[in-house]
């Protein structure tokens, strides 16, 4: 799985970069994206690999940091990358005249850049709300603001996503033609895919956690937020879209 990650991943990188066609800021955002799980999977799953290798389960202290900060960083971007591409698709189908005007060089990057400066929260490995549980101290303060902070940044990004689906939703049933609302939609379908995916097996991790007092059931539902949603990612951005299984094609053939 890691390595299909890995692999579907990078594959979309160089079939964005190797075609000019492809130099849009919809996936400029994408590329950005799938690096965004590489990191994201790179970060706990090579760690669990050794463990299941060795038999051994310790880490030391700076390497849990390190993990922790890690996952953090990567968790962020792809929360923020996926709110970007919303507002993306906003702009091109409810100011379609002014996409390249609005998506400038110069707003992209940006956005990409903010998306480095952020913080959230998982599972199975380095853990804070696990961490914390191992501290000798009163950590109800401590958990309070984890989830408050997690929460309110998890609220912005959806509330982003969803007030650009809720406008472009308005604009497409304005559009007369069955032909031309199913256009417009198809073009949102593999991000509104990738985005339930993300939110969806994210808050099943969280609400998990919570409720069930069990670390087995607790580890499953992180595998699936942490190594299947960036497997699955790749999948339906290239079985759903010709314009990256042109490119993508076109690179496996001169490989072959």
């Amino acid at each position: 799985m890691y390595l299909v990650t890995v692999l579907g991943n990078l594959l979309i990188i160089l079939a964005i970069t190797s075609d000019s066609h492809l130099h849009t800021p919809m996936y400029f955002f994408l590329s950005n994206l799938s690096l965004a799980d590489v990191g994201f999977v790179s970060t706990t799953v090579p760690k669990m690999i050794v463990n299941i290798l060795t038999h051994s389960r310790v880490i030391s202290y700076g390497g849990c940091l390190t993990q922790m900060s890690s996952f953090i960083l990567f968790g962020c971007m792809d929360g923020m990358l996926l709110s970007m591409m919303s507002y993306d698709r906003f702009v091109a189908i409810c100011h379609p005249l002014h996409y390249l005007v609005i998506m400038n060089p110069h707003l992209c990057f940006s956005l990409v850049l903010v998306s480095f400066f952020d913080v959230e929260i998982s599972n199975y490995f380095c853990d804070p709300s696990l961490l914390l549980k191992l501290a000798c101290s009163d950590t109800f303060t401590n958990n309070i603001i984890l989830y408050f902070t997690g929460a309110i940044f998890a609220f912005v990004l959806f509330s982003g996503i969803f007030f650009s689906y809720y406008k472009i939703l308005s604009s497409i049933l304005r559009v007369p033609s069955s032909g031309g609302r199913y256009k417009a939609f198809s073009t949102c379908g593999s991000h509104l895919t990738v985005v339930c995916l993300y939110y969806g097996t994210g808050l099943g991790v969280y609400l998990s956690s919570a409720i069930s007092q069990s670390p087995r059931k607790d580890s499953l539902a992180s595998v699936m937020y942490t190594v299947v949603t960036p497997m699955l990612n790749p999948c339906i951005y290239s079985l759903r879209n010709r314009d990256i299984k042109r490119p993508l094609c076109r690179f496996l053939n001169k490989t072959v």
